[in-house]
């Protein structure tokens, strides 16, 4: 069966964020299945947008509307939700304010409680930055969320992410036709390096060696997949400013200083939701390793599933059958558990 839920927007009003004030601050968020069976929260990554939730969600999938009431969320600056794109002045552009998940979880709890009448969270289960926004809500709705799933996440942007972030921003911050964010028209020149840097960190080195650009004969050579591949998506789907914000969000990633002082041992150590942690083998943003250090403190509410892929972050994005089947099941598992 297919699902294309209409997008609903709540406005939230003059809503404060960890960089100053949105006037009139919105959520984009859609909603799947009968809302008297057991919730599930499903936030965007970077990147992505409410449509393309979809890979996980259907009558085969990890999450199945029938059996789940399922609501995604457009995280803030996603482009959807209230973003530098969509706000006008005095907000606009590089104006914005700086958002952190903190802000998004509250933003999300308001609508599941007073709009969507949500008692409890079954689970929250997140992609990239969807699975660092899963961390936040274990950690700052413990006895309102019963389990949460991170698939290729952390509960702290690491120093080799945030150095990878780094390198994206200046590639479209330093582009002749940025302008400082005050651009009247696409930045390509900065989206299109944007674009080549990221690409060589989204897949895993075994990935590009064995599988190569080609996509099945897909594109012709590496400079037509960087082009089509990479520049056009960016291009055609996305702001610089919401960008930017965006991965202001995920490099201050970090669930221990919301209410530990930034102790990470202490605040894993007393999560109380259970978990299902699963990073990529291969992934070079989220570190398989990275999840094995969070699984020390987290040893009696949290197991630890390795996706051992050659497709780096994407592993866990929806990029290929094997990989899906693999998580779909593991999913499954873990909801259908006591």
């Amino acid at each position: 069966m297919s699902y294309e839920p209409e997008i609903k927007y709540y406005h939230h009003g003059r809503f404060r964020v960890a960089g100053g004030v949105i006037p009139d601050a919105f959520t984009a968020y859609c909603t799947y299945g009968d809302s008297k069976n057991p919730c599930i929260v499903f936030p965007t990554c970077y990147g992505g947008k409410l449509a393309s939730q979809s890979y996980m969600i259907g009558d085969d999938k990890a999450l199945d509307p029938r059996k789940y009431f399922i609501v995604t969320f457009a995280l803030f600056s996603n482009g959807e939700s209230s973003s530098p794109s969509n706000t006008p002045i005095p907000y606009n552009g590089p104006y914005f304010p700086a958002v952190s998940y903190e802000d998004n979880t509250r933003a999300q709890y308001i609508i599941l409680t007073k709009v969507l009448g949500v008692q409890h969270i079954f689970c929250v289960i997140g992609f990239s930055m969807g699975g660092q926004q899963a961390y936040y809500w274990a950690v700052t709705h413990p006895e309102f969320v019963k389990k949460y799933v991170v698939i290729c996440g952390s509960a702290r942007t690491s120093p080799h992410n945030i150095c990878f972030l780094e390198g994206l921003k200046a590639a479209l911050v330093a582009s002749k036709d940025f302008d400082d964010g005050h651009y009247k028209v696409t930045p390509q020149h900065g989206i299109r390096a944007f674009a080549r840097v990221y690409s060589a960190w989204a897949y895993g080195q075994t990935w590009y060696r064995e599988h190569g650009y080609r996509h099945d004969n897909k594109y012709p050579d590496l400079e037509t997949f960087l082009r089509e591949d990479w520049e056009a998506d960016f291009l055609t789907a996305w702001d610089a400013n919401d960008m930017l914000c965006l991965l202001q969000t995920w490099k201050n990633g970090d669930v221990s200083t919301v209410r530990y002082g930034g102790d990470l041992g202490k605040c894993l150590s007393e999560v109380k939701p259970r978990g299902l942690i699963m990073p990529s083998k291969t992934d070079l943003y989220f570190a398989p390793e990275d999840s094995e250090n969070e699984l020390l403190y987290m040893k009696n509410t949290a197991r630890l599933v390795i996706i051992q892929s050659i497709w780096g972050h994407t592993a866990g994005g929806g990029s290929n059958a094997k990989d899906d089947e693999f998580v779909f099941t593991e999913v499954k598992e873990f909801l259908e558990e006591d």
